[in-house]
């Protein structure tokens, strides 16, 4: 019996998701899990840093900004890039082939950097419109009403606005 490719993958993602968990029960931190991948993981960061910043805070037009970001949404969402599950052009063949323990260093790597506000001056109007309307859809039930996400939720305090907006503008 063939598999369809959707199904393969999906398998693959649910294996890789098992040894985050199987981590995690154990007691083991990320890096402890991942021996010589967490020892790869800065190297790797350095190639991420070139468009998320080597602080984890992008200053490229759309990039997201990485630090801070929780954890396990950081793995799931690595994880779903690599199987080609979550298309995003920009990051295609960036992370091909890179094994689940060293995206298992990268997000700890990445969730522990510290969160800034952005930079630069805010459009008062637009951020009390933006607050209203995240009232309005209830955001901080899933992100939190601080916005620093949750483990599976992305933090949405200090992103890029121009990445938020093209994020928004993809739910419609």
């Amino acid at each position: 019996m063939t598999v369809p490719r959707a199904w393969a993958a999906a398998l693959r993602v649910a294996a890789s998701l098992t040894l985050f968990g199987a981590a995690a029960a154990s007691g083991q931190t990320p890096a402890a899990a991942g021996g010589a991948a967490a020892a790869a993981a800065p190297a790797r960061a350095a190639q991420c840093g070139a468009c998320h910043g080597v602080d984890g805070h992008s200053t490229l037009a759309l990039g997201p900004s990485l630090a801070g970001q929780p954890r396990v949404f950081l793995e799931n969402t690595l994880i779903m890039i690599r199987e080609d599950l979550r298309p995003i052009a920009v990051m295609k063949g960036q992370i091909d082939g890179v094994g689940d323990a060293e995206i298992v260093a990268l997000a700890d790597h990445y969730s522990r950097l510290p969160t800034r506000a952005e930079a630069g001056p805010r459009d008062e109007a637009a951020l009390r419109r933006g607050e209203a309307l995240a009232s309005r859809n209830l955001c901080g039930t899933c992100h939190l009403p601080s916005y620093a996400g949750q483990p599976q939720m992305p933090r949405l305090a200090g992103q890029r606005q121009d990445y938020l907006a093209h994020c928004f503008a993809q739910l419609r």
